[in-house]
């Protein structure tokens, strides 16, 4: 698959082709090209640096709620219209300061990349309302939920959009899948609309990133989104200002600095999760993605105390099992990859 579901508004697309993600490793042969009986491997300074990276980055997402949570009485068309907002003006200093602006100018001015910026700027705005609702109605479980089935919806999307043909892991893990929605519908007594939304939407997201991901950066990609949906963003301000429904101002300094800095909150955990995708495989990028779902669902659990019924424990339990299946098949294929790889190497030799 060409696309790794990355939780709440990061392009899957910054993702390297894996066998170019890695610098070759310090190697530790002796003379003649021998490794020394009982040298200890060298260690990967890159790697490990895009671990920590990447562990950062989904820990901060995992960890959103609590920000949400913190940020009441505003509600989420509010707080994502802030988001918008301050992001974009965050954006502006980040190409500021890395003088980007003639890459922001070029993206802009090619229709192809632009339209499919736009595109993806609506998606991200129904998947961030909806993930900033789900949370801040107390519904932060089925919020995880959408991030723990997204993989599935990007290999289904695979299938139905791109005419991929799967792997037979694949379309197992893909049936538990639907097996899970199904329970979990009969557990919630209704469809569970918020999670459906959140991994669609941002499949989707994925998906119209992938056909742009190597013509745009990730802060130039995240400018021309927010700069999209900042109009709407700022006549939302002003509307709930007018009406009296917006927070920013009424709620005292902690809570005005609180909202402001949605911008910072928005693109450090992207400029950390571009930093761990330029060091690390798409295997390991693939397998720290489960770190943000879990992290949303302890927070539902621990602190927001969320109920789960025995009907939830078992549909989410079918969903874990076909992330396993899943999970299973990737490495698998990886390890496969890697081998063919180093025969082809061998042979060129």
């Amino acid at each position: 698959m060409g696309v790794v579901p990355i939780p709440d508004g990061v392009p899957s697309t910054s993702l390297p082709a894996p066998a170019a993600t890695a610098p070759a490793r310090p190697s530790s042969a002796g003379p003649g090209g021998r490794d020394r009986p009982g040298a200890p491997k060298a260690v990967d300074k890159d790697t490990t640096a895009g671990i920590l990276f990447g562990i950062g980055a989904y820990g901060l997402w995992g960890l959103l709620p609590l920000y949400f949570f913190v940020l009441q009485p505003a509600g989420a068309v509010e707080i994502v219209a802030n988001r918008v907002v301050w992001s974009l003006l965050f954006c502006a200093l980040l190409i500021t300061v890395t003088r980007a602006w003639p890459a922001l100018v070029a993206a802009f001015r090619n229709r192809a990349v632009f339209g499919s910026l736009a595109v993806a700027a609506l998606l991200i705005a129904v998947n961030w309302l909806t993930y900033t609702y789900g949370v801040t109605t107390n519904q932060a479980v089925e919020t995880s939920l959408g991030y723990f089935i997204n993989p599935l919806v990007s290999v289904l999307l695979g299938v139905l959009v791109l005419k991929e043909r799967l792997r037979p892991l694949q379309w197992a893990a893909v049936g538990i899948g639907f097996v899970a929605v199904g329970v979990l519908t009969y557990s919630y007594g209704k469809l569970p609309w918020i999670a459906l939304t959140l991994a669609f939407s941002f499949g989707l997201y994925g998906f119209v990133k992938n056909r742009v991901g190597s013509r745009v950066d990730a802060v130039t990609s995240l400018s021309v989104e927010t700069m999209v949906l900042a109009p709407f963003a700022a006549a939302t301000m002003v509307y709930l200002g007018v009406a009296g429904a917006a927070t920013l101002t009424t709620e005292g300094p902690g809570h005005f600095w609180l909202l402001l800095a949605s911008g910072v909150i928005t693109a450090v955990p992207l400029l950390f999760f571009g930093a761990s995708a330029r060091r690390l495989p798409m295997t390991t990028i693939g397998l720290l993605q489960y770190f943000a779902p879990v992290l949303q669902f302890l927070v539902a659990l621990l602190v927001f105390r969320e109920a789960m019924t025995v009907e939830r424990w078992i549909g989410f339990g079918v969903v874990w099992l076909a992330l396993l299946v899943l999970t299973v098949d990737m490495l698998r294929n990886a390890r496969r990859n890697s081998a063919a790889r180093k025969a082809a190497l061998r042979t060129a030799a």
